[in-house]
């Protein structure tokens, strides 16, 4: 499985943990869980939120809205977050307590001042591409196992695009936190399991790699 098999670790960033700008509650509890599963891969990918300043998504850059409101842009229905993120700050950078020694890539997203990016393969346009798909099949990769922030936002938007590329893709449900703005944490795994997602445990890989090597 090891050699096939890609773990995605989503936007582990001081930002979404306690104390950051769009914290998740208790997000940082997920992350010696994360840190456990990673010594049993050896493909790891991390994503890194990495806004500019005058991102289109922060809600103090657009006159009268406030944060969680919604507008309409040319790619569809954006959600205005606090400002978070925000390139070369302590709140874009990735929580210190993560311990993946077998990554090999960061994907940095959501640079572009005039497109959100939830998904570690695709913008939010659906359009244009971070290279991620093209990356791990040049690996061999044919299975991704999804965690991190946020369940409902951009661990769901990976997934399911991750099947959109033909990837056999798993979320550990109980290695991610949602944020669940008006129940969209329901709607996201309704969403991801209607798309072929599988949903697991942490408890499961262990499982699994101990039969393996028993």
């Amino acid at each position: 499985m090891q050699n096939k098999s890609a773990l995605i670790v989503v936007d582990v960033q001081n930002g979404f943990c306690p104390g950051g700008n769009l914290a998740v509650a208790h997000a940082d509890e997920i992350i010696p869980k994360i840190n456990q599963l990673a010594q049993y891969f050896d493909n790891i990918v991390i994503t890194q939120d990495w806004h500019p300043d005058h991102h289109i998504s922060f809600a103090m850059n657009h006159v009268g809205k406030q944060p969680f409101e919604t507008i309409e842009l040319d790619y569809g229905t954006q959600v205005l977050w606090p400002k978070h993120c925000v390139q070369g700050t302590f709140d874009a950078e990735l929580h210190a307590a993560l311990d993946l020694p077998t990554t090999q890539l960061i994907i940095r997203k959501g640079y572009h001042a005039h497109l959100d990016s939830y998904s570690a393969f695709m913008e939010a346009d659906h359009k244009t591409t971070t290279g991620l798909a093209g990356y791990l099949k040049e690996r061999g990769i044919d299975s991704v196992f999804i965690v991190g922030i946020a369940t409902d936002f951009c661990v769901a938007w990976t997934a399911i695009d991750a099947r959109k590329f033909g990837f056999n893709t798993f979320v550990i449900s109980d290695a991610t936190k949602a944020i669940d703005l008006d129940g969209s944490l329901q709607h996201a795994w309704q969403e991801m399991l209607a798309k072929g997602v599988k949903r697991i445990l942490v408890k499961d890989i262990i499982q699994l790699q101990d039969s393996l090597a028993g």
